[in-house]
């Protein structure tokens, strides 16, 4: 639904240039919730906001359902009809909701419909009422948004984007402030909205609590670029990922001269069976379990484990093995930070 190839932006002034964009490759698929983690800074913004175009991208391209929007942009600054005509199969919902103080919550969510002059006026509030009752704001109709709160005002600008019924869904820092509860409200709205309507919905966040609440798949922004991608499954299946790392935070490795330190990635069938128990009847080992972060996903158990084993990484060669036969992906800490993981070696940092 979203394809991107070689998106690069760059913001140039008389001294200098900032590339926000450094060749983004992005994929999409149709009716997943897709979700970009990155730091402040990282061109999350600059991404989406170039997904409809609202920034011309430097050089790539940008397709969204099968149109390629930036062959549509034209070489002025006027916005050419086709581009205009792309973009309402694109709904957007801003990071401060730019609602209009002067329109009440149903006139805020009419405005896109008037602005491209579809229906009459009775057919354009009909429409409103309708996205504010899916939205759970129905009762707030005539409320203007200074009686609003953040969480009331981010589903009105859902409710105002999902206006001319379009396929995809774009979210800038989808969480409207601190409160856990509003969050989690406005995320599971998304959510829904993207089961009852087939919505393609594309977030950005700096959290990544949002993605194990609501996404399909994710990517790691740094830099303007994307460093890593893929399902979530895939993502804790990759060796050595940041995302999961981060997804599945562990603590502090530390290992003694005669201690294995051992983290493990369980998915599937793996993540209900008792291994560890199992792991040290088979083999009269002492366990001790570091650190664990567990938690049930799409309505089946991900997570990752860290143990310690006595003993070098030479006297568990057969322990290992258990595990890795038990379909548990692997990830040891040998002498001097050496992890090994399915059989390949890879240095990394050995405390994080």
């Amino acid at each position: 639904m979203i394809t991107t190839t070689g998106l690069t932006k760059v913001y140039r002034s008389r001294d200098r240039e900032v590339t926000a964009l450094d060749g983004v490759d992005l994929s999409v698929r149709e009716g997943e919730v897709y979700g970009v983690v990155g730091s402040s800074g990282a061109g999350k913004s600059t991404l989406i906001r170039c997904l409809n175009l609202l920034e011309r991208p430097t050089s790539g391209t940008v397709e969204v359902n099968g149109r390629d929007l930036t062959a549509l942009a034209g070489r002025t600054d006027r916005v050419p009809a086709a581009l205009r005509a792309a973009r309402t199969g694109i709904g957007m919902v801003c990071r401060r909701f730019d609602l209009l103080s002067s329109r009440t919550a149903q006139e805020n969510v009419e405005l896109p419909l008037e602005i491209l002059g579809v229906a009459g006026r009775r057919e354009r509030a009909r429409r409103a009422r309708d996205l504010l009752d899916m939205v759970g704001l129905s009762d707030q109709a005539r409320a203007y948004p200074a009686q609003l709160s953040g969480g009331q005002k981010q589903r009105i600008g859902i409710a105002r984007a999902l206006a001319c019924d379009p396929r995809v869904l774009l979210s800038d820092a989808a969480t409207p402030g601190p409160d856990p509860q509003t969050t989690r409200s406005v995320l599971g709205l998304l959510r829904e909205l993207n089961r009852q309507l087939g919505l393609t919905v594309l977030l950005v966040t700096h959290e990544t609590d949002v993605v194990k609440a609501v996404c399909d798949s994710a990517a790691l922004m740094k830099g303007g670029r994307i460093v890593e991608s893929g399902t979530v499954a895939e993502l804790l299946a990759t060796p050595g990922s940041e995302l999961a790392e981060e997804l599945f935070p562990l603590g502090v490795r530390a290992s003694g001269p005669d201690r294995t330190v051992v983290d493990l990635t369980f998915h599937g069938e793996s993540a209900t069976r008792p291994v560890i128990s199992q792991l040290a009847r088979t083999y009269n080992v002492d366990i001790a379990i570091l650190d664990a972060a567990v938690e049930t996903y799409r309505g089946r158990q991900l997570g990752r484990m860290r143990i310690e084993l006595p003993g070098r990484f030479e006297d568990n060669v057969v322990p290992i093995g258990f595990l890795r036969e038990q379909g548990i992906q692997v990830d040891v800490a040998g002498p001097a930070g050496v992890r090994t993981t399915a059989g390949r070696t890879t240095v990394r940092e050995a405390v994080r």
